[in-house]
C-alpha cells in the first residue's frame, strides 16, 4: 500500500462506492472500510430508492413530500438537487446491472411508503439496499486504480496549515498507517450504534461525525435522530428492521387488544412520519400497557412471502409467521438527519475534506427524513462530492441558515478535554464502557428527551471523554480500542449537547419539557464548531 495517493475514501456503503467509480477514471483511489466489504448502512436497508421515475410522479412531487417530511427545516436548494438528478443516478444504477422489481409489463414496480404521496419506491424485494451494493461493488472491483482495504479502523484525520491531507488507521492486524491524498471523502455513514436499541449494524457508530469535528470541521444537527418505528421487538431477537414497505403495502399497527391505533394519533394513520408513527407505538403501549404489534393477517399470506422474503426468513428464525401472526414492534434508533456540515457538493469547512452520505448533513432531510431518501442521498451527493475532489481545494461557506455555536455549547471543548474534572472523575463517568453509554444515550437521548436527563448525560459524557482523552496521551502509542472509545463518546456527546441546547420538539427530536414546535426561535440549523 503507497502511503502516498490521489484519493482516500473512508466507508464503503453506497456514497462511498458511488465517489469511488467516478475518482476511479481521475487517479489513484483507497478505499478503507470498517468491516468486510459490504456490510454497511445500505446493505441493511430494506424498503428501496425514492425516485421520480412513475408518470404521476414529478421531482416538484417528491421535493413537496421531502420537505414536509422534514417538518420545516429542509433545506431546500438541497432537496432539489436530490431530487432532480436522482432519476439519472438511479438510472445510471439500472444501467449496470441493478436488478430492481418489476411488473409482468417489464415496468419498474413502484412502492408506497410512510409520508409519500404517490408510489415511487423501486426495491428488489425487501433487500434492495443489498442489491445496490452488489451492482456497485462488481462495477468498482473492475477499476485498477481503486485499492480496497477492509476491516480498517480509521481513528484520525491529517490536518497540516489548515488542510486535511490524509488519514491515520490501523489495519486488521493492527498494525498502524498514515495515508496522504490530495482529497479525502469522509461516507462513514450514520451513528445508530451510539445507541442501545438500534436497526444499524455494528460499524455505524458516529466515526465520521467524530473525526470531521477533532479535525475541527463543522458538524450540525446533531440532536435530529431518526427512529424507525417499527423494529422487532421480541424478547432476546435481534432488532431487526421491519421495513416501511411493509406498511405501504397494508400491514396494520395494532396494540394488545388488535385495535387499529394510529389514526388516533395523526391523520394519516399508519403512513405518517416516522417519527410521528414511532410516538404514537410508545403512547399506545404506554395507554394500555401491553406491546404493540404489525399485523399483515388481513392480507394474501402468499403475496406477503414472495413480496418481503428476508424479513419474513428473519420472523421464521424467531418463531413467527410474518404472514398471519401479529409481530411485536418498537422504535429503534436508524437515522442521523445530522452530520457534519457541507455544502451542495460534499465541501465541509476544511479544504481537502468532503463528506457524503448518512455522515454528511446538507440539510436535505431537515428534522426528520422521508423514507427511502436515504439511499438516493448517498447516490446522489456521492457522485457529486467526487466532481469536485477533482477541483481546486475549497472550503465551504457556512450557509445562511447556519448559526455555529463553538464548543457544543459546554465550557470544556471535546479535543481540549486532556485533563478530568478538578474534582476527579466519578464513578459513574469511569464505568462508561461502551455498553453503558448506549445505555444513557438511549435512556437520556433517545425518542423522548427532557432537560434534566440530557443535562446529567452530558455530564457524565464530559468526564467519560477527558478520562477517553487522557488515555489516548498516556498511551504510547494509543491502541484501536482507546481510539474506538474516544470516537464513540465524541459522537455521544456531540448528540447530547445538540438536543440538550434545542428547546423545542421537531421531527426527530422530542422535548417532553418543550413539546411544541418553534419557529420563532429555532428555525434554525444549529452548527457546532470546536474552538480554536
Amino acid at each position: 500500500m503507497r502511503n502516498e495517493i490521489d484519493f482516500i475514501i473512508v466507508g464503503g456503503g453506497i456514497a462511498g462506492l458511488r465517489a469511488a467509480i467516478t475518482l476511479g477514471t481521475a487517479g489513484r483511489v483507497l478505499v478503507l472500510t470498517k468491516a468486510a466489504a459490504t456490510e454497511s448502512n445500505t446493505g441493511y436497508a430494506q424498503g428501496g430508492i425514492a425516485a421520480a421515475m412513475g408518470r404521476d410522479d414529478s421531482p416538484a412531487r417528491h421535493a413537496a413530500d421531502t420537505v414536509r417530511a422534514g417538518d420545516g427545516l429542509c433545506d431546500e436548494t438541497a432537496v432539489h438537487v436530490l431530487v432532480e438528478e436522482g432519476p439519472r443516478y438511479v438510472g445510471e444504477l439500472i444501467a449496470w446491472g441493478a436488478r430492481f422489481d418489476r411488473n409482468r409489463a417489464g415496468e419498474l414496480e413502484l412502492g408506497l411508503e410512510a409520508a409519500h404521496s404517490t408510489r415511487r419506491v423501486l426495491h428488489a424485494g425487501d433487500a434492495t439496499g443489498r442489491e445496490i451494493d452488489r451492482a456497485l461493488w462488481e462495477r468498482v472491483v473492475t477499476l485498477p486504480s481503486v485499492e480496497i482495504v477492509n476491516h480498517a479502523l480509521v481513528t484520525d484525520l491529517v490536518v497540516e496549515h489548515g488542510v486535511v491531507c490524509g488519514v491515520r488507521f490501523f489495519d486488521s492486524e493492527a498494525a498502524r498507517h498514515e495515508v496522504r491524498a490530495r482529497a479525502t471523502l469522509l461516507a462513514t455513514g450514520g451513528a445508530g450504534q451510539v445507541f442501545r436499541e438500534t436497526t444499524n449494524p455494528a460499524v455505524a457508530t458516529g466515526d465520521g461525525v467524530a473525526l470531521a469535528y477533532q479535525a475541527g470541521a463543522r458538524v450540525a444537527d446533531l440532536e435530529f435522530v431518526q427512529f424507525h418505528p417499527t423494529a422487532l421487538d421480541k424478547p432476546g431477537a435481534p432488532r431487526f428492521l421491519l421495513t416501511e414497505a411493509l406498511r405501504g403495502e397494508g400491514a396494520r399497527l395494532i396494540n394488545a387488544r388488535g385495535e387499529p391505533f394510529m389514526t388516533r394519533y395523526h391523520p394519516d394513520g399508519d403512513l405518517a412520519a416516522r417519527d410521528i408513527v414511532a410516538r404514537g407505538i410508545v403512547g399506545e403501549a404506554e395507554a394500555t400497557g401491553g406491546p404493540v404489534f404489525l399485523t399483515l393477517a388481513h392480507l394474501d399470506p402468499a403475496r406477503v412471502r414472495q413480496r418481503f422474503p428476508t424479513v419474513a426468513a428473519i420472523c421464521r428464525q424467531v418463531g413467527l409467521d410474518l404472514a398471519t401472526e401479529p409481530i411485536p414492534v418498537g422504535p429503534a434508533a436508524h437515522y442521523l438527519m445530522g452530520g457534519v456540515d457541507t455544502d451542495d457538493w460534499g465541501r465541509t469547512s476544511i479544504p481537502g475534506l468532503f463528506a457524503a452520505g448518512e455522515t454528511a448533513c446538507t440539510g436535505v432531510h431537515g428534522a426528520n427524513r422521508l423514507a427511502s431518501n436515504s439511499l438516493l442521498e448517498g447516490l446522489v451527493f456521492g457522485a457529486r462530492a467526487a466532481e469536485v475532489m477533482q477541483q481546486p481545494l475549497q472550503a465551504a461557506v457556512l450557509k445562511p441558515d447556519r448559526v455555529a455555536v463553538a464548543g457544543c455549547g459546554s465550557g470544556t471543548d471535546l479535543a481540549d478535554s486532556r485533563q478530568p474534572p478538578a474534582a476527579g472523575p466519578s464513578a459513574q463517568a469511569g464505568n462508561l464502557d461502551t455498553p453503558a453509554v448506549r445505555e444513557l444515550m438511549w435512556r437520556a437521548a433517545g425518542l423522548r428527551r427532557t432537560g434534566p436527563a440530557l443535562g446529567e448525560a452530558a455530564g457524565q459524557l464530559d468526564e467519560a471523554s477527558a478520562m477517553a482523552r487522557l488515555a489516548l496521551d498516556r498511551s504510547s502509542p494509543p491502541s484501536a480500542d482507546h481510539w474506538r472509545r474516544f470516537n464513540l463518546l465524541t459522537a455521544a456527546r456531540l448528540i447530547v449537547r445538540a438536543a440538550l441546547r434545542r428547546e423545542e420538539s421537531r421531527g426527530g427530536h422530542f422535548r417532553a419539557d418543550f413539546p411544541t414546535r418553534d419557529d420563532l426561535h429555532w428555525k434554525v440549523h444549529l452548527v457546532d464548531e470546536r474552538p480554536d
